[in-house]
């Protein structure tokens, strides 16, 4: 009996696997691409992470998150323990789902609307909401359509340009601008409800926030639209925007912890903004959370070892229950 690993971008296994391998785990790697699953058929026993990213179709695996939901619906149909199974997966794929779902747990998020139909649609919708306002993705990662606007013009003027791309699900978000107590956001991570830490994140060159050691040399670096108000780190290292809050122990870590419970989410980074009274203010949820090497190695942290030790208790539970030897 084995772990496997559900994933579609390569760049962000190497932690993940050496942290496995560490702990001693077996485990195949599958990667979710064309293919197809035969329903009549059972999956190999054993436990299975779920590392499929919503910015899929950025690398050309636009298929990936369709079939990555059948998936998980097979595999746990057939008995198998998933770990950020179809539940936290659902709201990994869907800012939405996450929003409604953490109104619902008393958590607060930004005013948002969810508008399809393209340019038309937009251009009747974008009055619901109060400038400043960004746009964004409803399902996506990397900051991918974050752009902010101070203005209606400017707005009409970025819909009918080239630089507009709609979200794969073509749902784009239009969100009220939180504006910051300080330039920066702060990024909880939860494993297994335990909290690992939390950093805070630069963001006054731009929103594109994913900690992984791959994402610093991708080339799309994801400007804050109108916002951009410093000049891009030409050294082309971005973990210097990931700072550890050290000593952080605010009530949001137990919220997080149960909202994580109840929607059967096994590992994510909860992200939030202290807007100026103090409120914090959710605007999403990554499970398939990376980790900053940066930060890590200056403070002997180790996210992905969290990770693995949960895949390993799951899968000691699961040859228990199977009475394998």
């Amino acid at each position: 009996m084995r772990a496997y690993v559900l994933y579609e971008n390569a760049d962000w296994m190497p932690p993940l696997r050496q942290a496995l391998e560490a702990e001693g785990v077996p485990f195949d790697e599958w990667f979710i691409g064309p293919g197809f699953v035969d329903l009549a058929g059972e999956p190999p026993p054993g436990v299975f992470l779920n590392r499929m990213s919503p910015s899929s179709h950025t690398r050309g695996h636009a298929e990936s998150i369709a079939l990555t939901k059948q998936i998980l619906h097979w595999l746990e149909a057939c008995g198998r323990r998933v770990i950020n199974g179809t539940r936290a997966f659902a709201l990994e794929v869907s800012k939405v789902a996450q929003y409604t779902a953490l109104q619902r747990h008393g958590l607060r998020t930004p005013h948002t609307v969810a508008v399809a139909g393209g340019v038309p649609a937009l251009r009747a919708a974008v009055r619901n909401i109060d400038c400043p306002f960004i746009t964004k993705h409803n399902c996506g990662g990397k900051g991918l359509g974050v752009q902010l606007f101070r203005s209606y013009e400017s707005f009409d003027e970025y819909i009918t340009s080239p630089r507009f791309v709609e979200s794969p699900d073509q749902i784009t978000l239009l969100q009220e601008y939180v504006e910051p107590r300080e330039p920066f956001i702060t990024r909880v991570e939860l494993v297994d409800g335990a909290f690992q830490y939390a950093i805070q994140v630069d963001t006054s060159r731009g929103f594109q926030l994913c900690p992984a050691e791959a994402c610093s040399v991708e080339e799309a670096f994801c400007p804050a639209g109108e916002a951009a108000a410093a000049p891009a780190d030409t050294s082309g290292n971005r973990q210097n925007l990931f700072r550890l809050r050290e000593g952080f122990d605010h009530a949001i870590i137990a919220q997080y912890a149960r909202f994580a419970a109840e929607q059967g989410i096994d590992l994510a980074g909860f992200e939030f903004i202290e807007a100026q009274d103090g409120a914090c203010i959710t605007y999403d949820i990554n499970g398939t959370t990376n980790y900053s090497p940066a930060v890590e190695q200056q403070h002997g942290l180790s996210g992905m070892r969290a990770v693995a030790q949960l895949v390993k208790r799951e899968l000691a539970d699961a040859i228990t229950r199977a009475g394998c030897q």
